[in-house]
């Protein structure tokens, strides 16, 4: 296992899962924070302070704490879409509109949003993009997007080396041994959300065991809606993998 688990587990034991505060704090010298807005809505702050949401789903979110939901005190350097479900996107162009921060997701998908158009950053599977000191590499994802072209998962490329994978909305597939062998992600935030759209929480675990090596797993989209997977089907699955972080809405974390 790679370092960062045990600086992880430290952390954790010295006090250093942060409570609920200021959204957009920038994380310690050499450290990625990542607060978990509910579902699949991460805010993740680079080591330089560069600070990126991922999938917006905020306001009308039922997980995300009450404290959170006010859109307006966002203000992120990116906003990284994986796809147009509306719960993944549903306040991503207000948050744009009042930040001024670009959109970054599949071409057609970026190119529908209603923003201006020097804030629709699209690309697609195998391009990137440069906010601050993160470097953002597209990859494939197993699901589906209308409009949207296709959808996506992303690898974030810190100055330090590190990297963090959000697979947005997907299964199990082939070419998640590629993502491993190129970017070998550190941080994996990973969609175990069961039900009729998503990956069961077992098949979430199998995604890790066949193709990862990360030091840190944190689940995501579950638990929100009745079709979900509950908390408890995904502790079941997963809980016992030494890399596995269960995180609760509205918790922060530096690794």
């Amino acid at each position: 296992m790679k370092s960062l688990l045990r600086a992880f587990s430290t952390a954790l034991l010295g006090g250093a899962m942060l409570l609920a505060g200021t959204v957009g704090a920038v994380a310690a010298d050499g450290k990625i924070g990542l607060k978990f807005l509910g579902h699949a809505t991460f805010e993740v702050t680079s080591p330089g302070g560069t600070t990126i949401l991922l999938d917006p789903f905020l306001s009308k979110n039922p997980k995300t704490p009450e404290e959170y939901k006010d859109i307006g005190q966002y203000q992120p350097d990116a906003i990284l879409v994986t796809h147009s479900h509306f719960d993944h996107v549903a306040d991503a162009e207000a948050i744009a509109k009042a930040s001024g921060a670009p959109i970054i997701g599949a071409y057609e998908h970026a190119g529908a949003m209603d923003v201006p158009k020097d804030q629709q950053k699209g690309g697609n599977v195998g391009g990137k993009y440069q906010v601050g000191d993160v470097t953002v590499h597209y990859v494939p994802a197993m699901h589906s997007s209308d409009p949207g072209g296709r959808p996506v998962g992303f690898v974030l490329e810190f100055n330090d080396g590190r990297t963090l994978y959000d697979t947005g909305d997907t299964w199990i597939f082939g070419d998640m041994a590629l993502i491993e062998e190129i970017h070998s992600p550190d941080i994996v935030l990973l969609q175990a959300g069961g039900g009729p759209y998503n990956q069961d929480p077992e098949i979430a675990r199998m995604a890790i065991d066949k193709y990862f090596d990360p030091e840190v797993v944190v689940p995501m989209h579950y638990g929100t809606f009745g079709v979900l997977a509950s908390d408890a089907d995904v502790e079941a699955a997963l809980a016992d993998h030494p890399a596995v972080r269960i995180m609760q809405p509205g918790d922060s974390a530096e690794f």
